[in-house]
C-alpha cells in the first residue's frame, strides 16, 4: 500500500467522487476513503432495499476504470500523524498516509434535538430511518410519523412507502407560507420541480412540530401540534430530523476556519489551510447538485487545471442559490427549540438531562460538571444539540477521532509523530 499520494479525498459521497473524477486525468496518484461499504456517501447509500441512481452507478463504474485512484471503503481517520499525514483505520489494519493535497468531502449529519420521548425506542432520525430500510429494515404494514424540517423528511416518506409502510403524518416545522414560497421558486431549477411531484404526499403538514413521543417500553404514540391544534396520533415509529449538520470536525483538527457551523471556503473551494480544500455538504447544505459541482472545482483546482474549474463557478452560483433558498425557507423555530423539558434527556448517552445542563453556560462547565459529551457519541448528538439550545460552541474533537485499536494508535509512534 502506497504510503504517500498527490491527492487525499475524505469522503466518497457525490463531492469526493465528483473530485477525484476532475483529478484522475492528470496521471496523479489519488486515495479516496469513507467509512461506508461502497462510494456513495449517505444520499447514495447502498443497501439490500435500496436502488442506487443511474447518475451514482456510472461514477462508481468511472473511478474503477482509474488505475491512478485507490478506493478505500470502509475507512476512518483516525488521527494527525504529522504534517500532511493522517492516521486511517480499516476493518483490518491501521496504517498513515501522506498526501501533497487534501480535499474534505465528510459531508453532513442530522441535527437531532431532544424532546419528552425521543429516546423510546421506535424513534429514529429521518435519514437514520431512510438508511436502516436500505439497510434491509423491515417496515411493511408499519404506521410511521415523520417530523422535523427540510426535504429530507419527504425523501424519508417516499423509502418507507416504497416498502410497504403507512406514513400517517408527515410534520414539516416551517410555515405553509415558507414552504409555498419555496415551491413557488422551484420553476429555477427545473429538476426539483418534477423531484417535488415524485415526492408529493397528502399527510404533510406545515406550521406542525412534534412535541412528545409517548409509550412505556417502546413508542406506541406521538404528540403533535399543528397550529393551536395538538393531537395524539397512534404509530409504531417515529422518524425527527431537523435539518443537517456539517461534519467539521477533521476540518477544525486541521486548523480550518469554520464559519456559521461550516468549513469556510473560497471561489476555488480552498479552506484557510493551504493546500487543503472542502466541497459539498460539510462546507453547508446544499443538496448533491451543489456538491458534484463544488467537488468537480476541488478536485480541479487540487490538481492544477484552474483554468477548467472557472468555466463551473456560473453553475455553482445557481445550486448556491438554491441552497440559500433552502436553508432561508427551512430555518429553524424558536418553537422547535424549546421542545425539551427539565427532565427530558439531551445527553442519552450519560443520562443527562436538560435542567442540569440549563444551570451552566458554556460546554467546557457543563461536561466537568455533567460528564456531557463523555459517551459513546463522543458529544457528536448532545454537542450539536446544546448549539441549538444553548447557542454554545462545541469543543474541538480530540484524537482519537473514532474508536480504534491499540495496533492502529501504534502506527503514531512508527510515523514518528506524537501520540494523544
Amino acid at each position: 500500500m502506497n504510503p504517500h499520494v498527490n491527492l487525499l479525498i475524505i469522503g466518497a459521497g457525490p463531492a469526493g467522487m465528483a473530485a477525484a473524477l476532475a483529478a484522475a486525468p492528470t496521471g496523479m496518484r489519488i486515495a479516496i476513503l469513507d467509512d461506508n461499504p461502497q462510494p456513495g456517501g449517505q444520499i447514495w447509500r447502498d443497501g439490500p432495499q435500496s436502488e442506487l441512481p443511474a447518475q451514482a452507478s456510472e461514477m462508481r463504474a468511472q473511478l474503477e476504470q482509474y488505475a491512478n485512484i485507490q478506493v478505500h471503503s470502509g475507512t476512518k481517520v483516525v488521527a494527525l500523524a504529522g504534517p500532511k499525514r493522517l492516521l486511517l483505520e480499516d476493518a483490518e489494519h491501521g496504517w498513515t498516509l501522506g498526501y501533497d493535497a487534501l480535499i474534505l468531502c465528510t459531508g453532513a449529519r442530522e441535527r437531532l434535538l431532544p424532546f419528552p420521548g425521543w429516546t423510546l425506542p421506535g424513534v429514529t432520525g429521518a435519514g437514520g430511518l431512510q438508511a436502516l430500510i436500505k439497510g434491509g429494515l423491515p417496515v411493511n404494514g408499519e404506521r410511521i410519523v415523520i417530523a422535523g424540517t427540510g426535504p429530507l423528511l419527504l425523501a424519508s416518506a417516499a423509502t418507507a412507502k416504497k416498502n410497504g409502510a403507512d406514513v400517517v403524518r408527515i410534520a414539516e416545522q416551517a410555515s405553509w407560507g415558507a414552504v409555498s414560497g419555496f415551491a413557488m421558486g422551484l420553476w429555477r431549477w427545473p429538476n426539483k420541480v418534477a423531484q417535488a411531484f415524485t415526492l408529493a404526499n397528502g399527510t404533510y403538514r406545515a406550521a406542525s412540530h412534534v412535541v412528545a413521543a409517548l409509550g412505556t417500553d417502546r413508542l406506541e404514540a406521538v404528540r403533535i401540534k399543528t397550529g393551536q391544534r395538538i393531537e395524539e396520533i397512534p404509530c409504531d415509529r417515529l422518524a425527527c430530523g431537523f435539518s443537517l449538520v456539517p461534519n467539521v470536525e477533521v476540518a477544525s483538527a486541521l486548523g480550518c476556519r469554520i464559519e456559521k457551523q461550516a468549513v469556510a471556503v473560497d471561489e476555488w473551494q480552498a479552506s484557510s489551510v493551504t493546500d487543503l480544500y472542502a466541497a459539498g455538504e460539510c462546507t453547508g447544505f446544499g443538496g448533491s447538485e451543489l456538491a458534484l459541482i463544488e467537488g468537480r472545482i476541488a478536485g480541479l483546482v487540487a490538481s492544477g487545471q484552474q483554468d477548467k474549474a472557472r468555466q463551473w463557478r456560473a453553475e455553482r452560483q445557481r445550486w448556491q442559490r438554491f441552497a440559500d433558498a433552502l436553508n432561508r425557507a427551512f430555518a429553524l423555530s424558536p418553537t422547535v427549540k424549546q421542545l425539551a423539558t427539565a427532565d427530558t434527556l439531551v445527553c442519552r448517552c450519560e443520562d443527562v438531562p436538560y435542567a442540569d445542563l440549563a444551570s451552566h453556560s458554556n460546554w467546557t462547565a457543563a461536561k466537568l460538571n455533567t460528564r456531557c459529551g463523555m459517551g459513546a457519541c463522543q458529544g457528536r448528538i448532545c454537542a450539536t444539540a446544546a448549539q441549538t439550545l444553548f447557542g454554545w460552541e462545541p469543543p474541538p474533537l480530540r484524537p482519537p477521532f473514532s474508536p480504534a485499536r491499540v495496533a492502529t494508535l501504534a502506527c503514531l509512534d512508527e510515523a514518528g509523530a506524537p501520540g494523544s
